[in-house]
């Protein structure tokens, strides 16, 4: 009998900020009910109507996990064994698959088991190549992946940071005209956080913004609970004061539309990119899905000019292990 041959396709993800943070909590509130942790599971012995498993999870989602506004209902649907419920949030429609006894909940995108995921990967060679390459490096200010990859990256700026055009950039959605508009996935501090990292890089020179950079990381990020507001204002003040910078200027920028401005360009290269996770690396539009040292990272981007510099032919050294390969 001839093999059955399966169709192969290629799936680009969505990129959803508004929902990033529930897309979090919701896998989380899946492992916990299979532990049994949670009162939202039932027996599994019988099976809901449409409408009461629809009615059951919006009411969970609203009661349990949604921080600002709430999930409205759009549609409910059979889907393969399951129900599908559309909801309406903040103006996107997201849709969240239901078992058909209400017991469990999750936010993902379905894939059929007979088709193949055909995942395409850009190497050196085929790397697109500029004078100048761009390279953004799009994290949360409070990701400790994120931040293990910025430690990464900075012998790199030491030694690449004239010849390449090499910017951080934030994963974040702004929803109005307000600081309290924004969201990041570790709340609202780290929204602020990400505010004025993009208002510091606005009005100060590069080498201003890593050392300020560097000294956030090693002696603000985890060290202080980033619950603490009090004690990460006087924190990123000292920071901004040993880097040379006016604390009183980024505050005023963070806290104004400026800064907000500064946010929704990123948010909206985010998108363009298609940007999902922190890290994420761009390198002149490609993303780069290789090993996450400093020598990696180099290569990486030398791989992106027409010409490489000198600079390239040197071999960075790694101050401590490989950043881990999660992300947020």
């Amino acid at each position: 009998m001839a093999e059955e041959k399966k169709k192969v396709i290629t799936i680009k993800l969505p990129h959803i900020n508004v929902w990033m943070v529930l897309s979090v909590i919701l896998a989380a509130v899946l492992v916990l009910n299979l532990t049994g942790l949670l009162p939202f599971k039932t027996t599994g012995m019988f099976v809901l109507t449409t409408q009461d498993a629809a009615q059951k999870a919006i009411d969970y989602i609203n009661n349990n996990l949604v921080q600002t506004g709430t999930a409205e209902f759009v549609s409910v649907e059979d889907f393969n064994g399951m129900y599908k419920v559309t909801t309406s949030y903040q103006g996107q429609q997201i849709p969240i698959y239901v078992t058909k006894d209400g017991g469990f909940i999750f936010l993902s995108q379905p894939y059929n088991t007979s088709e193949v995921i055909e995942e395409t990967t850009t190497t050196a060679a085929e790397m697109p190549k500029t004078d100048k390459p761009t390279v953004d490096l799009f994290v949360m200010a409070f990701c400790p992946y994120g931040v293990q990859a910025e430690t990464t990256m900075k012998p790199v700026i030491d030694l690449l940071g004239t010849k390449a055009d090499i910017k951080v950039r934030f994963i974040a959605s702004v929803t109005g005209t307000t600081v309290d508009s924004v969201q990041s996935l570790h709340g609202t501090t780290e929204a602020q956080e990400d505010l004025r990292q993009v208002c510091i890089m606005k009005n100060y020179d590069q080498t201003t913004y890593w050392k300020y950079l560097m000294e956030i990381d090693n002696n603000c990020y985890g060290k202080i609970t980033t619950s603490d507001a009090a004690a990460l204002d006087t924190c990123w003040k000292a920071a901004a004061t040993k880097a040379g910078i006016d604390a009183d200027k980024i505050d005023t920028c963070s806290k104004g539309s400026e800064g907000l401005d500064l946010l929704k360009a990123d948010e909206q290269l985010a998108d363009n990119y298609g940007v999902t996770g922190s890290p994420t690396l761009i390198i002149n539009g490609e993303t780069y899905s290789g090993a996450r040292t400093s020598e990696a990272f180099k290569t990486a981007i030398c791989s992106g000019f027409a010409t490489e510099p000198a600079e390239c032919s040197q071999t960075l050294s790694e101050t401590g292990t490989a950043a881990a390969s999660g992300g947020c």
